[in-house]
C-alpha cells in the first residue's frame, strides 16, 4: 500500500513512528529524460543517525536519485519507502512536511531577503494581528544558529554574504524543519579547511540526534572522514554499498570508473619558453594591491590561498571582466589595454571562471551554442557568414574528448549534470586555440575520472606552449599540476615556491601570512 504524503506527515506529527531498518530507501528506482537513461532499477538504503555517502561519476545518476527523494523529480519505476512505508513525494514541499530536507549544490536562496527571512518563509510566526513578527522571526532565528554555532546576523541580507556563509544558511534552514533525513549535495565545494571543520561538527551533531544524512561528494577524504557507508553509482547503475572502513581510496575509484586511474595528476617536464603574460603592480583597488608575477610558454602556474584572497578576482581583471585601477598587462613583451573579455579573447586569452552557472553557462542555450561562442568572431566565419558544418563538427569532437555525457549538442546545458557542464566549458575555451589559459577551479564538482582528463589535457596544451594559470581550492591539484606556486593572501602576493620545493605546509604557510 502507497500513503499519501500527507498521511506519512500525521503519522510523523503524531511520534508514532514505525519500526523500520531503514529511514528511508528507495528499490528498482527508474528515471528516464528525452534520449537518456538517468537511473536503472537503482537502489538505495540510509540507516537513522549515520552519513551514507553517494559516490559515482559526473552523469552516474547521484543527483537524479537524490532530486526523487527531495520530491523534485517522480521515478518512472520503483518505490520510495520512508521509515518503511512506501511513499509518493509529489513536490520538494511533500518532502519537508516529511522530514525530507535537501541542500543543493548551486544554492537557492533569495538574494534580497534576510537570512531569517530566508530560512522562515512560509512559516513566518504572526503577531496577534497576522501580520510577521519580526521581533520573534530573529529571536528563532538566533536561537537556532546559535545550536549550531553559526556566527552570522539574522538581519543580514543573503547577497551580503560569502557562498561559505549561505550554505550555512542553508543547513540551518534545512535543520529548521525538524527532518529526519537531510540530503547534502557537494556541500564542502567552496568552503575553506576551517569552514569544512565546522560543518563536519555539525553533521556529527545531528548524526547523534539520530538524523540520517545522504552526502554526495567527490572528495575522497571527506568520505574516510564523515561517512559511515558509502554506496557507487555508475552510468546509470546501482553498483554497490560498503562501509567506509571496508576498502581504500583506490577501492572506490575502481568502483566508480570501472577502470584504474593511474595517473591522477600526470605533470610532464616541457621545456618552458619565453615569458607570455607579465603583470607588474597590478590593482583593482578593491579586492587586491601590487600584484606581480610572469607565466611563461609552457609552464603551469598554480594560484594558491584561501578564501577571499583575491584570486579570481586578479583573473578577472586581466581578463578584462573589471577594470584595474593601476598596474600594467603585457603579453610577449608590449603593453597592452585589456578593456574588455572581447579584447582578452583577440589577444589569444581564455578564461574558464570559478562559477559555471552565474558567469559560465547561459543555461537556456544548447551545449552547441555554448561551446561555439566563443570563436564566432572570426575562426568560422567566411565572407561574413558563419561556417555552421564546421562549428558544428569542431564542437562535436572536442565534446567526445571531454567525454561530456550528453544524447546530442542540442540537449539544453542547464539539463546536463553539473561536471557535464563544466567540460562543456572547458572546451568552449579549447576551440579557441589560447595562447594563454586562466583555469579558475577547474575541477570543482567534477568525479576523478573526469579531473584525470582535464589534468592530461590541461598537461597536453603546456607541451604545445600554452602558458596556464591554475587557480586552486584543492592542494594536491596545485601541488601536482604546477610548475611554480604562487601564493595569495588578503589581496596580495605572499611568495612563490618552485615545484621542486612546494609542501602543503609551506603553501599554507604562505596562505596564512
Amino acid at each position: 500500500m502507497v500513503v499519501s504524503p500527507s498521511t506519512m506527515a500525521a503519522v510523523r506529527a503524531s511520534g508514532a513512528v514505525p519500526n523500520a531498518e531503514f529511514l528511508l530507501s528507495a528499490e528498482g528506482v527508474r528515471k528516464e529524460f528525452p534520449g537518456v537513461v538517468a537511473l536503472d532499477d537503482v537502489q538505495f538504503r540510509l540507516r537513522r543517525g549515520t552519513v551514507h555517502a553517494l559516490m559515482g561519476e559526473n552523469g552516474a545518476g547521484k543527483s537524479t536519485l537524490m532530486k526523487i527523494l527531495a520530491g523534485i523529480y517522480t521515478p518512472d519505476k520503483g518505490q520510495v519507502c520512508l521509515k518503511g512505508i512506501e511513499i509518493q513525494l509529489r513536490s520538494p514541499l511533500d518532502a519537508l512536511e516529511n522530514g525530507i530536507a535537501m541542500i543543493h549544490q548551486e544554492l537557492n536562496l533569495m538574494p534580497y531577503m534576510t537570512v531569517a527571512e530566508n530560512i522562515w518563509i512560509r512559516r513566518e510566526p504572526k503577531n496577534r494581528f497576522g501580520f510577521v513578527d519580526h521581533g520573534v522571526m530573529r529571536q528563532m532565528t538566533e536561537d537556532l544558529l546559535s545550536r549550531l554555532n553559526i556566527a552570522i546576523d539574522p538581519e543580514i541580507q543573503i547577497r551580503e554574504l560569502s557562498v561559505a556563509s549561505r550554505q550555512m544558511v542553508e543547513i540551518a534552514k534545512a535543520v529548521s524543519y525538524k527532518s529526519d533525513v537531510l540530503i547534502m549535495d557537494e556541500p564542502t565545494s567552496a568552503l575553506t579547511e576551517r569552514e569544512v571543520a565546522h560543518l563536519f561538527r555539525i553533521i556529527r551533531d545531528l548524526k547523534a540526534q539520530g538524523i540520517g544524512i545522504v552526502y554526495i561528494t567527490h572528495k575522497m577524504n571527506e568520505l574516510f572522514e564523515i561517512a559511515d557507508e558509502f554506496s557507487v553509482f555508475r552510468d546509470g547503475k546501482y553498483i554497490g554499498t560498503h562501509a567506509s572502513t571496508d576498502v581504500t581510496r583506490d577501492d572506490i575509484i575502481r568502483m566508480m570508473v570501472g577502470r584504474e586511474i593511474t595517473q591522477m595528476f600526470p605533470k610532464e617536464e616541457v621545456p618552458i619558453g619565453d615569458v607570455v603574460l607579465s603583470v607588474k603592480d597590478l590593482s583593482d583597488g578593491r579586492f587586491f594591491r601590487d600584484v606581480s608575477f610572469e607565466v611563461r610558454a609552457g609552464e603551469i602556474l598554480g594560484v594558491a590561498g584561501l578564501v577571499g584572497s583575491g584570486r579570481s578576482n586578479v583573473a578577472e581583471t586581466i581578463f578584462g571582466v573589471t577594470p584595474a585601477k593601476t598596474g600594467t598587462i603585457e603579453l610577449f613583451g608590449k603593453k597592452v589595454d585589456i578593456t574588455s573579455p572581447t579584447v582578452a579573447i583577440k589577444h589569444r586569452m581564455a578564461f574558464l571562471t570559478e562559477d559555471r552557472k552565474d558567469t559560465g553557462c547561459l543555461l537556456v542555450l544548447n551545449i552547441l551554442e555554448n561551446m561555439q561562442i566563443a570563436v564566432l568572431q572570426d575562426k568560422f566565419v567566411k565572407g561574413g557568414f558563419v561556417q555552421e558544418s564546421k562549428i558544428e563538427e569542431a564542437c562535436e569532437t572536442m565534446a567526445r574528448q571531454l567525454r561530456v555525457k550528453t544524447p546530442n549538442l542540442f540537449e539544453r546545458i542547464e539539463n546536463l549534470s553539473g561536471g557535464n557542464q563544466q567540460k562543456a566549458l572547458i572546451g568552449r575555451w579549447m576551440l579557441t586555440n589560447p595562447k594563454i589559459l586562466i583555469l579558475d577551479e577547474p575541477t570543482r564538482g567534477i568525479d576523478v575520472g573526469a579531473k584525470a582528463e582535464i589534468h592530461r589535457l590541461v598537461t597536453e596544451m603546456a607541451r604545445n606552449g600554452v602558458a596556464v594559470i591554475m587557480i586552486s581550492s584543492e592542494m594536491p591539484e596545485v601541488l601536482g599540476m604546477s610548475d611554480r606556486i604562487m601564493v595569495m593572501h588578503e589581496g596580495r602576493v605572499t611568495g612563490f615556491l618552485n615545484r621542486d620545493e612546494a609542501t602543503q605546509i609551506k603553501v599554507m604557510e604562505l596562505a596564512a601570512q
